[in-house]
């Protein structure tokens, strides 16, 4: 028997081509994880603003991406690298019919993409959408093309020796950056500051948003840096070889143990700081120990892994803590301290935990390399935003910002008042009931109308419409309110950061009645809410003068 004969070159680009396209597809769904660690760490108001930009991020940067970024990379590269270029290469992909070409394009702007959606957590809550996606659109034709024109296209900073194997740097800390800068042009949110300099803190809606999101971005985060060994197979002499692939165990150990060390360290410094070990340091942490890694996963010990990792997630707290105080920037989701601030430290600690060992040569490379990326980044963002700015189109007005984003921007509520499934239905008309037998004998409330005001805790508003249902008063008025009253405040933590929670969410019932009486009202409200615990609320009682009904024109009882 003769073996089969397969051509090992096929074999090799068949596979590496359905390796890329598989890591690209798992890079792309990091932005699910993006969108919900950023909408948790909004305000309820502004979490569909938060989506929407997520997903214009995708949609307008990809395309900008094709046509004009993926070019723009190539020709820097060879402009600035010594190598020729040529206009019509570098914008091939827009012609080229080849399938490789095509899965190497994407490949790219996955992590393009990925730079341009950090941006938007800096800047959330106050920035219009079209000044976002303004930028949005230079950043993914110039701004993050030219940075790696300069590196992985083969411009001088990789002639200079400058190493970002999955871009720490070249994406990450190239995106913080950005956010740090814009934050700056657009201005704090309002009252986040107070006139003596001091700070407010201004918790975010959705922890379990917050959380759930990083662990999404730390899956996809295998593919941003297992990916990146982006050809299992290689041909030599005819025959196959393991490609990148003989290294791709040292990037998922290095991964995973960055990662975990990430989030101690930023727990760790947190139980420091505060005594309590705050959740959203945690997540953050685990985000920044990755990004700490990334640039040098594929060429550091494990025990470097460990220790950038712990560096990556403790520098977290004290960072974040400098932007708001000293510097007075209000990065809403913290990206320059998880993003900024851990690439840098990741890509210049690179030499120092290296398996070669350690290079003066390479550390000079690391931080020139550092200090290019950022100066540009500063630069052109700084440019942008200043020309936005100047037009009068980078913030929405004060009154769209204290109603919120998701309403003056998008005409929309993520969390609609009371959108629960109905539990009393009615068609709007009059409840007839003329079987209502009065223990006294007499009218009820006396012939007059009555209003019943009831506070009550949100989560009991269902049990009270159905109560009321039963007893024949489905007709209320719900309001959402915040009070105090017996139940005592509490404290809570946004980031290591102590507030204080003394006006709790609660639900207003109104409900006026004539031939029903109000005492019935009463105790169908108060069975129906209580729990036994304090802050179930109260019920009041009060008379109604007159009524008159608008349709009708009927007047006193017969309007209610």
């Amino acid at each position: 028997m003769s073996p089969l004969q397969v051509d090992p070159a096929v074999l090799a680009e068949g596979i590496n081509l359905m390796w890329v396209l598989v890591v690209t597809f798992l890079i792309f769904f990091m932005h699910a994880g993006f969108a919900m660690l950023e909408a948790g760490q909004v305000r309820s108001k502004n979490v569909a603003n938060q989506l929407t930009k997520n997903l214009l991020t995708w949609s307008v940067g990809v395309m900008m991406f094709f046509l004009v970024g993926a070019g723009v990379s190539s020709l820097v590269g060879g402009l600035t690298g010594g190598g020729g270029y040529s206009i019509a290469e570098a914008f091939g992909v827009l012609t080229t019919e080849n399938s490789a070409d095509w899965v190497g394009w994407l490949f790219g702007a996955v992590f393009a993409m990925t730079a341009a959606t950090i941006v938007s957590g800096a800047v959330a809550g106050r920035m219009k959408l079209r000044a976002y996606v303004s930028y949005t659109v230079l950043l993914a034709a110039v701004i993050y093309p030219v940075v790696t024109g300069l590196t992985w296209a083969g411009g001088f900073l990789s002639s200079l020796g400058f190493a970002d194997f999955a871009g720490g740097m070249i994406v990450h800390g190239m995106g913080g950056i950005a956010g740090l800068t814009a934050a700056y042009m657009v201005g704090p949110r309002l009252d986040r500051y107070n006139e003596d300099g001091s700070v407010n803190v201004i918790p975010g809606h959705s922890l379990t948003f917050a959380v759930l999101g990083t662990l999404v971005l730390a899956f996809g985060w295998y593919g941003f840096n297992v990916g990146t060994a982006a050809s299992v197979f290689a041909v030599e002499n005819g025959e196959l070889t393991l490609g990148a692939f003989s290294y791709v165990g040292r990037v998922a150990l290095t991964t995973t143990l960055g990662m975990a060390a990430g989030a101690i360290g930023a727990g760790a410094v947190s139980l420091f700081k505060t005594g309590k070990v705050d959740t959203l340091y945690v997540a953050n942490g685990l985000l920044a120990g990755l990004v700490g890694v990334t640039s040098n996963t594929d060429a550091i010990t494990w025990i470097g892994a460990l220790v950038i990792g712990l560096l990556a997630g403790g520098q977290l707290p004290i960072v974040f803590e400098f932007v708001e105080k000293r510097l007075k920037i209000d990065d809403v989701c913290a990206v320059f301290p998880v993003h900024g601030s851990a690439g840098v430290l990741g890509a210049v600690l690179l030499p120092v935990f290296a398996v070669d060992g350690f290079s003066v040569g390479a550390l000079v490379s690391q931080v020139a390399g550092v200090a290019v990326i950022a100066i540009w980044t500063v630069a052109a963002t700084a440019a942008v935003f200043g020309v936005i700015k100047a037009l009068g189109e980078i913030r929405v007005d004060r009154d769209h910002e204290i109603e919120g984003l998701d309403s003056s921007e998008h005409g929309v509520d993520t969390y609609p008042e009371f959108g629960g499934p109905d539990t009393a239905v009615t068609d709007g008309g009059t409840v007839e009931s003329d079987d209502i037998i009065r223990a006294d004998g007499g009218e009820a409330n006396d012939g007059g109308i009555k209003l019943v005001t009831a506070f009550i805790r949100p989560d009991k508003l269902s049990d009270v419409k159905t109560g009321l249902a039963e007893i024949g008063a489905p007709s209320l008025t719900v309001t959402n309110v915040s009070g105090r009253g017996s139940q005592p405040a509490k404290k809570g933590q946004w980031r290591g950061e102590e507030y204080t929670v003394d006006l709790h969410q609660k639900v207003k019932i109104e409900c006026v009645v004539a031939d029903i009486p109000a005492g019935d009202v009463v105790d169908a409200i108060a069975e129906s809410a209580r729990t036994g615990e304090k802050g179930d609320g109260k019920v009041f009682v009060l008379p109604v003068e007159s009524a008159r009904q608008i349709r009708t024109d009927k007047s006193g009882p017969d309007a209610v």
